[in-house]
């Protein structure tokens, strides 16, 4: 298979299968079923014959002119291949567990189909060679994400769909203004390592500073920076697999995905450092951090507390890139990967919690564990991980951001991390004591699935059990070849060569 067929056939792994779904009846569930996991299945097929050509010195490349000098590119580098391998282990798995989680629900062909044209718009964007591809790309998942959120057609959702759409058009506006007017100025915008501009000296800095401000503001709104995160909890009307959607695998992740390449791939980690503009960037997601933390500890509901963490752990991404260094720049990025899969196993268990026995407030928790042991299990291990309990993969984030920020000088960001896992704690623990060591209060449960062979339906456990086993793995194995950590390691090497 040539370079760039391997390419177009990731992205087509899934669309492919999209156009097939949209058009079959509701009662075709094993044919949906089957092009739903196969479609997942050879995505990552593909993407592990993507990495094992990386890693043996192939470029993978391919482009189309759209206009007179704007071309769209695929091309796979070490940034992009970190990326890309997340969101193709993390679909397989949340696919499973939405085909269990919808099993007798109504629309799921419209569902499915939008969840992989979902999944076109994340590997678009983890592939895109320049800022125009990446912009097409970006703005194709608000598209494809819409009719998830707003999924079940309540007035809540649809109240939460058209915030969504205003947050994520609006800054999609700023978004496209910042691009154009960064392309009329320094050309043709295709990803270096070491930033496009780095080596254009004679561009007014003033200019790029307030383009680079464009830019952040357009990612931060799917990167749920304060003060633009208002869309991210009223967004968890949606079903628990759309939520594991947004805050691990796709949406939240492809903003904090955008604002590293601005950061590393457009300006260049050194050249952004001279404009002064990564000391802003590094405050708001010192701010966002703290206030996310603050604000998950007042909520009663289990999912907006989730989702209030969320926007405080995806901001450690933002804060790895803006210390600028290398190894908060490995906190950073690795932090991408563990962030995912410990979050995505909370999401998990919520989603079991509320479907098995309707379980959706943090007082409902009361001895949980007792009925639900192994989704407890789950949920414990990436509670845990986000606090930073060692060894599983949380820890090791944290770890390297604090060591970045006093090898940069910024001893201010150990405070920061000191005290967003005093209030992880705060938040988390509550739940673990609940569920473990409450005495269970059987009114608050309403018996959807009956504890039979495995606590729950397994399609719905087993996806938990092997999220939260890969956090631990990451964590564990961390210093092991090819895990997140040495990629991470790689990537830095490249950007501060």
């Amino acid at each position: 298979m040539s370079a760039g067929w391997l390419l177009i056939a990731i992205i087509a792994s899934s669309a492919i299968p999209a156009a097939i779904i949209f058009c079959l009846k509701e009662s075709s569930v094993r044919l949906r079923t089957t092009l739903n996991l196969a479609g997942a299945g050879v995505k990552i097929l593909l993407v592990a014959v993507l990495l094992y050509g990386v890693s043996q010195g192939n470029s993978y490349e391919t482009r189309w002119q759209l206009v007179n000098d704007i071309d769209l590119v695929l091309h796979a580098d070490a940034l992009s291949l970190l990326f890309i391998t997340l969101s193709c282990v993390l679909w397989l798995v949340t696919t499973v567990y939405a085909i269990g989680y919808l099993e007798d629900s109504p629309n799921r062909s419209r569902f499915f189909g939008f969840f992989s044209l979902c999944v076109c718009a994340t590997v678009g964007i983890a592939l895109a060679g320049n800022l125009i591809t990446f912009l097409i790309f970006y703005e194709l998942l608000t598209l494809t994400t819409y009719p998830l959120v707003v999924h079940r057609g309540t007035q809540t959702a649809l109240r939460a769909g058209r915030t969504y759409l205003v947050y994520t058009l609006g800054g999609g506006a700023l978004l496209v203004a910042g691009v154009a007017w960064l392309k009329s100025i320094a050309g043709p915008l295709d990803f270096t390592t070491t930033g496009i501009l780095s080596s254009m000296t004679h561009l007014d800095p003033h200019t790029l500073s307030w383009i680079f401000l464009l830019l952040i503001v357009g990612f931060g709104v799917k990167a749920a920076l304060v003060p633009l995160h208002g869309w991210l909890p009223k967004a968890m009307v949606a079903p628990a697999p759309v939520s594991s959607l947004l805050h691990a695998v796709a949406v939240v992740k492809a903003g904090a995905f955008g604002i590293v390449r601005v950061v590393y791939d457009v300006y260049g980690i050194e050249f952004a450092q001279d404009l002064g503009v990564l000391m802003p960037l590094a405050f708001v997601a010192a701010v966002t951090i703290l206030y996310g933390s603050v604000r998950a500890l007042f909520q009663n509901e289990i999912k907006p507390r989730l989702a209030y963490s969320t926007i405080s752990q995806v901001s450690y991404i933002a804060l790895g890139a803006a210390i600028a260094g290398p190894l908060a720049t490995v906190g950073g990025l690795v932090h991408l990967v563990h962030q995912g899969l410990m979050k995505i196993t909370l999401f998990f268990c919520a989603g079991n919690f509320a479907e098995t026995l309707q379980v959706h407030k943090v007082g409902e928790l009361d001895g949980i564990g007792r009925r639900m042991p192994m989704t407890m299990a789950a949920f414990t291990l990436a509670a845990l991980g986000m606090i930073g309990v060692p060894p599983i993969a949380g820890f090791v984030s944290k770890w390297y951001l604090g060591l970045g920020a006093m090898d940069a000088a910024n001893p201010w960001v150990i405070w920061v991390l000191v005290g967003s896992s005093a209030l992880n704690a705060m938040y988390f623990l509550p739940l673990i004591y609940r569920g473990w060591w409450k005495q269970p209060q059987l009114a608050n449960w309403r018996e959807n699935i009956p504890a039979q062979r495995f606590e729950t339906h397994w399609m719905l456990l087993i996806p938990p059990l092997v999220t939260a086993g890969l956090a631990l793995a990451a964590g564990l194995f961390a210093g092991a070849q090819f895990s997140p950590l040495e990629w991470a390691q790689f990537i830095a090497r490249l950007e501060y060569r």
